[in-house]
Protein backbone atom coordinates (compact mmCIF):
# COMPACT_ATOMS: atom_id res chain seq x y z
CA UNK A 1 0.00 0.00 0.00
CA UNK A 2 1.46 3.12 -0.77
CA UNK A 3 2.19 5.78 1.66
CA UNK A 4 0.48 8.37 0.66
CA UNK A 5 -3.12 5.96 1.33
CA UNK A 6 -1.86 5.41 4.46
CA UNK A 7 -1.13 8.76 5.31
CA UNK A 8 -4.50 10.20 3.40
CA UNK A 9 -6.66 7.37 5.66
CA UNK A 10 -5.20 8.62 9.09
CA UNK A 11 -6.56 12.36 7.67
CA UNK A 12 -9.56 11.15 6.76
CA UNK A 13 -10.38 9.61 10.30
CA UNK A 14 -8.48 12.06 12.26
CA UNK A 15 -11.36 15.07 10.75
CA UNK A 16 -13.86 12.45 11.11
CA UNK A 17 -12.85 12.06 14.99
CA UNK A 18 -12.35 15.39 15.37
CA UNK A 19 -15.94 16.24 13.74
CA UNK A 20 -17.52 13.49 16.12
CA UNK A 21 -16.20 14.91 19.18
CA UNK A 22 -16.86 18.60 18.05
CA UNK A 23 -20.14 18.56 17.13
CA UNK A 24 -22.11 15.57 18.12
CA UNK A 25 -23.25 15.91 21.80
CA UNK A 26 -22.89 12.89 23.70
CA UNK A 27 -21.39 11.81 27.20
CA UNK A 28 -17.61 12.26 28.30
CA UNK A 29 -17.58 8.24 28.52
CA UNK A 30 -18.58 7.43 25.74
CA UNK A 31 -16.55 10.02 23.44
CA UNK A 32 -13.72 8.38 25.55
CA UNK A 33 -14.40 4.91 24.19
CA UNK A 34 -14.99 5.76 20.64
CA UNK A 35 -11.78 7.28 20.62
CA UNK A 36 -10.20 3.98 22.43
CA UNK A 37 -12.20 1.94 19.52
CA UNK A 38 -11.08 4.10 16.64
CA UNK A 39 -7.60 4.08 18.05
CA UNK A 40 -7.12 0.67 18.17
CA UNK A 41 -8.91 0.13 15.04
CA UNK A 42 -6.65 2.51 13.30
CA UNK A 43 -3.58 0.77 14.65
CA UNK A 44 -4.62 -2.91 13.59
CA UNK A 45 -5.38 -1.46 9.77
CA UNK A 46 -1.81 0.41 10.42
CA UNK A 47 0.18 -3.14 11.28
CA UNK A 48 -1.63 -4.74 9.14
CA UNK A 49 -0.85 -2.55 6.27
CA UNK A 50 2.67 -2.54 7.08
CA UNK A 51 2.90 -6.47 7.70
CA UNK A 52 3.22 -6.52 10.64
CA UNK A 53 0.34 -9.27 11.68
CA UNK A 54 -1.29 -11.16 9.19
CA UNK A 55 -4.72 -10.15 7.80
CA UNK A 56 -7.76 -9.15 9.96
CA UNK A 57 -9.48 -11.64 8.95
CA UNK A 58 -7.71 -14.42 10.10
CA UNK A 59 -7.74 -12.96 13.90
CA UNK A 60 -10.23 -15.19 15.69
CA UNK A 61 -11.42 -14.24 19.45
CA UNK A 62 -12.69 -17.11 20.89
CA UNK A 63 -12.98 -20.92 20.23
Amino acid sequence: MPLIHVVMVLIVVGVLLWLVNSYIPMAGSIKSILNAVVVIAVVLWLLSAFGLIGELSNIRVGK
